[in-house]
């Protein structure tokens, strides 16, 4: 991802929450990444300074804030989108859509499943 090398491993994760869900709040975003307040509070406030979301408080509830991306969030978000697309021909052309379907589906439940555990749910 050309342009985008002050991200931090650690950051992404929240990052491509706030990119899959529009305006999620604070805690949303920190139940969803299984991050403590602080932590979240650290990620947040560095992807802020480095101009990739903004926070906003709440229209239903002013005691809270979302997290939005800013428009060099959304850059970043459409060269995600595009990187995700030419990965996913690639792997079409190795593998065949079936058995990509396939791995993607298993995949998929894993990710549930661990972030199921993190949170002391039970795996759906």
């Amino acid at each position: 991802m050309c342009g985008f090398t002050d991200l931090r491993p650690s950051f992404l994760e929240v990052l491509l929450y706030v990119c899959e869900f529009e305006g999620p709040s604070i805690k949303e975003v920190g139940r969803a990444c299984g991050l403590k307040k602080q932590t979240m509070t650290s990620h947040l406030n560095e992807l802020e300074r480095r101009g990739y979301i903004q926070r906003k408080l709440s229209t239903r509830d002013k005691r809270e804030q979302n997290v939005y991306l800013t428009e060099y969030g959304e850059k970043f978000k459409l060269n995600l989108f595009e990187c995700v697309t030419e990965i996913e021909k690639n792997y079409v052309q190795v593998l065949g859509e079936v058995e990509l379907d396939r791995v993607q589906h298993l995949l998929k439940n894993f990710h549930q499943k661990v972030n199921s555990s993190r949170n002391n749910e039970l795996p759906l």
